[in-house]
């Protein structure tokens, strides 16, 4: 029993020396501890601060702008362009999609943080605070892009520097020419200004000039190339209001001409060449000669109104319209000519057909005879109606010989004698023989328009395509 005593009170104080020495060492250290200088708390990543605490939106007016009374606030711009939908030429506007951002600084948002740079927001904190109110200038439609949510984004720096950055599409206005058309090139500018502060209150600016402005390069449109993106900055005065800073947008589009080369200036082209076969058709075949010229000026018709309902009712005339209604021209006028020429082949015939009424009667007193040869097939109805009557057998004077009366049959000739005097033989045969040259070759109008149409129109486009190309 005595060891057992022992034993214990041996344990009991071997454990209160191991308490004591553990209880010292938990006071050096606490003192250590103390002893470090204190890091300040980021108050950012603390879940029970709220964003107005920590903004102080509450303490301030944000309905005033930033230094309300002071200078005039910078706010920089730089502009995105995601896409260019559509050129409208006959609303003579455009559609554009971009990310429109804007910087400034605001010491009213400033807060401390040492670990985070920057904090972001979405856009309902945008109604809480102030923000520039830059509209677009001559825009018809735009919208802030919503899916899934609104698409802004707010940024604020522990300095108080601002980025707000939006996605919007606009339909704004473009002044165009088309006076070259479809051979122009059109130039529209997206305008960029604040609605209620003039110049003295906010100065509006590229953050970054050119480079302020930056495109993607798979921006592509059916019928025009995009030749060159670039801005601008200018002052505006309204005479109500004042100054006011104007930012710009400006991009250059040249129109593709391939299309309309193949939808209207070849369709047109192939129409006058198509007219032109007129003046190898006979000239008696009135139906023939009569329906292509009408098919043809009917489908110049059509060509032209194509044309015109796709652009908008400008009061000036175009380029195409130039070539269309030239065209139109050569076309109508081919059917001109051949209505000059089938009536200046009747006067003939009426007057051939007089000319040998007048001289039948005259053969009665004649005692000498001439013989004149038509060719078969060469001759036209007035001239048949003008010999009815008159017999193919040779009529010779009684005091020949019989042997000489005899005259081989020809079935490709038609032998007809006319008693002509001796002094009016002469003159007869030659009126004869120029009308004959009429009735069997075309007609001389035919003859120089196979010439002068073609070499014209040639001429047109040497002098058109020098012009607007």
């Amino acid at each position: 029993m005595p060891y057992l005593n022992r034993t214990l009170l041996l344990l009991s104080l071997l454990l209160l020396l191991l308490l004591l020495l553990g209880q010292s060492r938990t006071a050096e250290a606490r003192k250590h501890r103390h002893s470090l200088p204190k890091k300040p708390p980021d108050v950012t990543k603390s879940r029970k601060t709220k964003t107005e605490h920590l903004l102080k939106v509450d303490d301030h007016d944000f309905t005033m702008r930033p230094a309300f009374g002071g200078p005039a606030i910078p706010v920089g711009v730089d502009v995105q362009v995601e896409s260019l939908d559509s050129i409208s030429e006959v609303d003579m506007d455009f559609t554009m999609t971009l990310y429109l951002r804007h910087y400034w600084k605001d010491e009213r948002l400033s807060f401390s943080s040492s670990t985070n740079k920057s904090m972001t927001f979405d856009g309902r904190l945008v109604k809480k605070i102030w923000v520039p109110d830059v509209f677009f200038v001559h825009s018809k439609r735009s919208f802030i892009h919503d899916t899934t949510t609104d698409n802004i984004m707010l940024r604020v720096f522990p300095d108080g520097h601002v980025l707000y950055s939006l996605r919007v599409t606009v339909t704004a206005a473009c002044n165009m020419d088309f006076s070259r058309f479809p051979l122009d090139s059109q130039t529209c500018s997206l305008e960029l200004e604040s609605y209620a502060y003039t110049d003295e209150d906010l100065m509006l600016y590229w953050k970054s000039g050119d480079e302020s402005l930056s495109t993607d390069d798979r921006i592509s449109l059916s019928q025009f190339l995009i030749q060159k993106f670039h801005t601008t900055s200018r002052l505006a005065f309204y005479s109500s209001t004042g100054w006011y800073n104007r930012l710009y947008i400006n991009f250059t589009l040249r129109r593709h001409i391939f299309f309309f080369l193949l939808q209207t200036y070849f369709p047109a082209t192939l129409m006058v060449m198509l007219s032109w076969v007129s003046f190898w058709i006979d000239r008696r075949a009135v139906p023939a000669r009569v329906s292509l010229g009408i098919t043809t000026v009917l489908t110049m018709s059509t060509i032209i109104t194509g044309v015109n309902a796709s652009m908008p009712r400008v009061s000036y005339i175009k380029a195409v319209d130039i070539y269309l209604w030239v065209s139109f021209v050569f076309v109508f006028l081919s059917v001109l000519e051949y209505a000059a020429v089938n009536y200046l082949s009747t006067v003939q015939d009426r007057r051939e057909r007089k000319m040998r009424e007048r001289s039948l009667p005259c053969t009665c007193s004649i005692s000498q005879t001439r013989t004149m040869t038509m060719l078969d097939g060469t001759y036209s109805e007035a001239d048949t109606n003008s010999l009815a009557g008159y017999t193919e057998e040779p009529m010779v004077p009684e005091d020949e010989p019989e042997e000489k009366q005899k005259v081989p049959e020809k079935s490709e000739h038609m032998v007809v004698h006319l008693s002509m005097s001796t002094e009016s033989a002469g003159i007869k045969k030659r009126k004869s023989l120029r009308a004959l040259n009429i009735i069997q070759n075309t007609h001389a109008i035919d003859k120089y328009s196979r010439m002068i149409f073609p070499g014209s129109y040639i001429f047109f486009n040497l002098i058109y395509w020098s012009v607007y190309c």
